[in-house]
């Protein structure tokens, strides 16, 4: 190719791309941090607590790596996990109809931080067919503006998605919000028919290790859990 016409455009729009991609990264990236601090603060507000309750029941925080934590509560655990990808937001979803991504399509550009709950004996005894649930999912913006799906508690408005911006304050809220949801989520008994046969090797095998899965919603469908 001839040094004199070099693909200027091409690269302008690779540079441009690439530029607006690593902005929403490392915005999402501060985002995981901010609910980091906010689960340190929430267990030293915890352990503060006198009761001897309080003292009974577990409140943990783990950085798990870099782009995962985990807050440990009773007999839950919250995982917040982060994508180090970026992605674009669907034509179809909601929040593309919004005029702030309509005045700037570079808005809808996000990364995701996904939240799941987990049963903390899940991790305890090595029960690997064990479920957990993504109840909520955060996604940043390259204006720091986030919004977040998730289960009743967790889910925000998309319409607030042009004003509402990612904060420690913010994190916080959504961090609450996200254990709330996790309280009222409760394991519930599965049905007789899914468990009744066990095989023998599952039967001389320890119950730290048994193929038997539990989750808490395992076998019920619910309305309420669709939304």
């Amino acid at each position: 190719m001839d040094k004199q016409h070099q693909p200027d455009e091409l690269f302008n729009a690779l540079i441009k791309k690439a530029a607006l991609k690593q902005k929403v990264y490392r915005n999402t990236y501060d985002t995981l941090n901010l609910l980091k601090n906010a689960m340190q603060r929430l267990v030293t507000q915890y352990e503060s607590l006198s009761s001897d309750q309080s003292k009974k029941i577990p409140f943990i925080y783990r950085d798990r790596n870099e782009f995962e934590s985990e807050l440990k509560f009773a007999g839950d655990t919250l995982v917040f996990m982060m994508h180090t990808n970026v992605f674009e937001i669907p034509r179809d979803h909601e929040v593309m109809k919004t005029p702030y991504i309509r005045e700037d399509k570079e808005r809808s550009y996000c990364g995701i931080i996904n939240i799941f709950n987990f049963l903390s004996d899940s991790f305890k005894y090595s029960r690997f067919n064990d479920l957990g649930y993504l109840i909520g999912r955060i996604m940043i913006n390259k204006d720091m503006h986030y919004f977040v799906e998730g289960k009743r508690e967790i889910g925000f408005l998309y319409s607030s998605f042009g004003t509402s911006e990612m904060t420690q304050e913010t994190s916080c809220k959504i961090l609450e919000s996200a254990i709330q949801y996790t309280i009222n989520f409760d394991l519930l008994t599965p049905p007789y028919n899914d468990v009744k046969e066990v095989s023998v090797q599952e039967f001389i095998s320890t119950v730290d290790t048994m193929q038997l899965r539990t989750g808490k919603r395992l076998g019920f469908k619910f309305q309420a859990d669709h939304e």
